[in-house]
């Protein structure tokens, strides 16, 4: 039931709820955008950044490193997000990161500056990481508290959208390089060319983002409740004491959300190039054919979950990953087109959790503790399951020789999620307006 306090509130426009999710989608991509060249030229960050017995090991330590500082970023922003409003620091943070993003493209290599080079390009990767656990948790929200209630799925998933067109941009663009640059090329300068391209992104964002008014659910709660007569650090224990169990619920369901999602999709170029023995390029189109289906997949999920719920969603997912995993990752080893099917199977799995993350996690806590509460729980989950992902496949299997250890990870990860779920209150529907938590 909505609350008495609630029942003024005027819904925005259809054309404000669109540049809403312009506004959002565009700095979540942004953000992947990044992850997405990262991941791609990966091979051209060793040689300039990590030569000798570093390695690939190295390069993925620089991608793990940015969510170390994430559970900061989300104790920081999301306090302030509640108290100040979603606006004003999701625009700051869209700015960090595309600066960071655009920065790693005129760093000095190794063979210019020595460990210096390493040490800034991870100096870098930390203010990504520190601004990232601001973004994604306040997007959500921002949008979450823009869509109509009976079709937040649908609106909330075009979040997701952005996530997947920054990610898929990243790995096609440096394809499209690779096309067209001889190998000396991309070595020498050619990959640099993605990273620089972040910054006009962000500008994008930016200026969407500051033609907007503050979120109609957070301006009323904040006309009534004065947020900013309370310390950010009061803020901080209010949620973390007073909400402690969707923050663990939230925890259990993002293990099984990121570790899919890292292995999937920034690891698995690596893994198809070193392991299965595909070559860059073929890897590169193996993981882009499956991001394309991937994308056009997730306006249907999103908007099947506010007919059916989220939670059939989520079973549904962690489910098919659990039984399909083994099998498709040995497929993959099979040749490029069963890499292909392999992939794609799994992808178009992952997409019904994936879809309704910006309906579940948002509706999960109450306006006052929103923004907080989203970043604190997913960011300390992203950062110690999430992020570590392409690091924790690349070591066990370069020690261990078993090519099956990423299915084998995702596969524990989705028994976790399971376990999350069950104490998940279904929301599809919920108003998530007022001071008391949805579908409480």
């Amino acid at each position: 039931m909505v609350p008495a306090q609630s029942a003024e509130l005027s819904p925005p426009t259809p054309q404000t709820i669109r540049k809403a999710i312009a506004a959002s989608a565009i700095g979540n991509a942004t953000e992947w955008f990044d992850y997405g060249v990262y991941a791609a030229t990966t091979t051209y960050l060793t040689q300039a950044f990590f030569p000798g017995s570093w390695g690939t090991i190295g390069t993925m330590l620089g991608f793990a490193v940015s969510f170390v500082l994430r559970p900061l970023g989300g104790f920081v922003w999301g306090p302030i997000g509640d108290r100040v409003g979603r606006k004003h620091v999701l625009a700051l943070t869209i700015v960090l990161i595309s600066v960071a993003t655009a920065l790693i493209g005129i760093l000095p290599t190794h063979a210019m500056v020595g460990i210096w080079a390493p040490v800034a390009l991870i100096s870098l990767r930390v203010i990504q990481g520190f601004s990232t656990g601001g973004e994604y948790g306040g997007a959500a929200t921002f949008m979450a508290e823009y869509a109509p209630d009976a079709k937040r799925g649908r609106f909330g998933s075009f979040l997701e959208v952005g996530t997947m067109a920054g990610f898929s941009g990243g790995t096609a663009i440096v394809l499209v390089l690779n096309l067209l640059l001889s190998d000396d090329q991309m070595a020498s300068w050619g990959w640099r060319l993605p990273f620089l391209l972040a910054l006009p992104l962000g500008l994008v964002g930016l200026y969407l983002r500051s033609r907007l008014d503050e979120s109609p659910v957070f301006a009323e709660v904040d006309e009534k409740t004065d947020q900013t007569n309370v310390s950010l650090w009061a803020s901080l224990r209010r949620v973390i004491v007073q909400y402690w169990r969707p923050i663990l619920i939230m925890f259990g369901m993002v293990v099984a959300l990121n570790v899919c999602n890292y292995t999937l999709l920034a690891y698995q170029p690596d893994y198809l190039k070193n392991t299965i023995g595909l070559s860059e390029d073929d890897g590169s189109r193996v993981v882009l054919i499956g991001q394309v289906l991937m994308m056009l997949a997730i306006p249907f999920f999103g908007a099947l979950s506010d007919r059916t719920g989220r939670k059939p969603m989520w079973w549904i997912s962690l489910i098919g990953l659990f039984v399909f995993a083994l099998p498709m990752y040995w497929l993959m080893a099979q040749g490029f087109w069963w890499a292909v099917l392999g992939f794609v199977v799994l992808g178009l799995l992952y997409i019904p959790q994936l879809a309704t993350i910006s309906a579940t996690f948002p509706a999960m806590f109450p306006t006052q503790v929103r923004y907080a509460g989203f970043a604190i729980s997913y960011n300390m989950s992203t950062a110690v399951f999430g992020g570590t992902a392409p690091l924790v496949n690349e070591a066990v299997v370069d020690r261990t020789g078993w090519h099956l250890f990423p299915a084998a990870y995702m596969m524990g990860a989705c028994v976790v999620g399971m376990i999350a779920l069950v104490f998940l209150r279904e929301t599809a529907g919920r108003s998530i307006r007022g001071t008391q938590t949805p579908g409480g």
